[in-house]
């Protein structure tokens, strides 16, 4: 029991810090629900979608999935192609269209953004080198607001890709740290989280036996 007893306390010392790390970090993702982390509030309704006079999109060729969606610009066809690229067809002429502009992507990100604040900047990202707030690599627009919200946009097909608030960056930090991972902060199945989980399961294991131990010694000895 003594062995036990150096054990526990040497690895509480050793799990000590990722514990209250786990803890903290867990506290701080759970402080707003994932709705307001996910920006829901700062974004706009979609205007209702128009289903007469439909015309379908011209294809020449298999597709994943062909799908009518409300966009912030008007209605559109989202076509998604055998190799996963997105395109956007009129529902009107069934025409394609042309990549999002600047001012395109100025405009959505206004109508997409139920804020007061005012759009600050807006900037190009290519696949390649897609923000890390992003997490999807595909060519988009970013608008900044004024108030540090994020609003991407899909280069191709004007759709909105992801609200990032302050509060989401917060949480985002901290999802990294809670996993242990703030690199990429994906990964949750890696050896130095996987080790020290093991070390604060067997510490928790050997402070219950020792509890136990304990209790039972003294219960004897009365």
């Amino acid at each position: 029991m003594r062995k036990f007893a150096r054990w526990h306390i040497w690895l509480g010392w050793l799990v000590g810090l990722p514990v209250l790390m786990w803890t903290v970090t867990g506290l701080v993702m759970v402080w707003h629900p994932i709705e307001y982390v996910r920006g829901n509030h700062l974004r706009a309704e979609l205007p209702p979608l128009e289903t007469r006079a439909l015309m379908m999109p011209r294809l020449g060729g298999p597709v994943k999935s062909v799908t009518l969606q409300s966009l912030y610009d008007g209605p559109g066809w989202i076509v998604v192609e055998a190799n996963g690229a997105r395109f956007r067809y009129s529902p009107q002429d069934g025409r394609l269209y042309n990549p999002v502009l600047e001012s395109d992507a100025r405009a959505i990100a206004l109508a997409a953004y139920a804020g007061d604040a005012a759009l600050d900047a807006i900037t190009y990202y290519p696949a390649d080198a897609a923000p890390l707030d992003l997490r999807t690599p595909v060519n988009s627009w970013q608008a900044r607001f004024a108030d540090d919200t994020l609003i991407y946009i899909h280069s191709q097909t004007g759709e909105v890709l992801a609200v990032r608030s302050g509060w989401w960056r917060v949480f985002d930090f901290m999802w990294g740290l809670h996993i242990m991972d703030l690199d990429a902060r994906e990964d949750t199945s890696h050896p130095v989280l996987i080790i020290f989980a093991a070390l604060g399961v067997a510490g928790s294991l050997l402070g219950c036996v020792l509890m136990f131990r304990r209790r039972k010694a003294r219960v004897q000895a009365t």
